[in-house]
């Protein structure tokens, strides 16, 4: 990986992490264009830049960490599916980190639903989550797990599903990104340690970069999701995951056909 593909990894991961439009699925099909895509610095580099876009949630909701611990509790919560599903489907889910047509499959897929999801539950009057709406968001969440889902889109949905406002439902989403990506980012981190991956003082430079970049990015994506979903709602994240995807099945089975011949 050179500088210019760290940069332009890190701009994906910080427009697409609190879109509905899957951040993962996205940087898999960057780093498959770029010939990247097996590497391992590239799949450690791909987890460990979430850390700068989970950082500008911080900053830009600063002082709602400062509510009552009743907050952290529904926050935790939501996370103990990912933990148990995660480490009970690591190794699967691996073995689709790679896989552009279970991307382009899940976008497409995803995009359908976000086509309906504001006509199956609108905008949404509740505003306090509970302890077993937090449980069944983190559940939805988990549906992410699958390259090409979106983690913000399902469990905003999953929100939604429980008569959440848009807003309110997103917002949950961004706070709950932050111990997912911390704890993906922590067990990454170690695997690769306990595997003996060392880093070159050019790939800790790239991961700050990085960060750095996806920070800067994520603070403006997540200002302008806000402002539209409240106004609009899905459906034109859905058209875009719908050709999105069906533009990577194309490109996929040119690329084969070239091969063949």
């Amino acid at each position: 990986m050179d500088i210019l593909q760290a940069i332009v990894l890190a701009i994906i991961e910080g427009l697409t992490e609190f879109l509905p439009v899957s951040s993962t699925g996205h940087m898999i099909i960057a780093s498959s264009f770029f010939g990247i895509a097996g590497d391992d610095f590239t799949k450690l580099f791909t987890i460990v830049i979430q850390l700068g876009t989970i950082m500008s949630v911080v900053v830009l909701y600063f002082k709602r960490f400062f509510q009552s611990m009743d907050f952290y509790y529904k926050l935790f919560v939501a996370f103990l599916p990912a933990v148990f599903l995660g480490l009970l489907l690591s190794d699967f889910i691996d073995s689709l980190l790679e896989n552009p047509i279970t991307v382009a499959v899940s976008l497409i897929i995803g995009g359908f639903i976000l086509l309906k999801v504001d006509d199956w539950f609108g905008d949404g009057e509740q505003t306090e989550i509970s302890y077993l709406t937090a449980l069944k968001i983190g559940f939805f969440q988990c549906l992410a797990m699958i390259p090409g889902v979106s983690r913000s889109g399902a469990s905003i949905v999953g929100g939604m599903s429980q008569k959440l406002s848009r807003t309110v439902a997103a917002e949950f989403s961004f706070f709950l990104a932050i111990p997912t990506m911390l704890g993906a980012t922590v067990k990454k981190s170690y695997d690769y340690y306990e595997a003996g991956f060392q880093l070159s003082s050019e790939q800790v430079n790239l991961l700050i970069i990085g960060n750095a970049v996806g920070f800067i990015v994520a603070l403006i994506a997540i200002k302008f999701f806000i402002s539209y979903l409240s106004k609009n709602g899905f459906k034109i994240f859905g058209y875009y995951r719908i050709i999105a995807g069906i533009a990577v099945l194309l490109i996929h089975f040119f690329i084969q056909e070239l091969t063949v011949i």
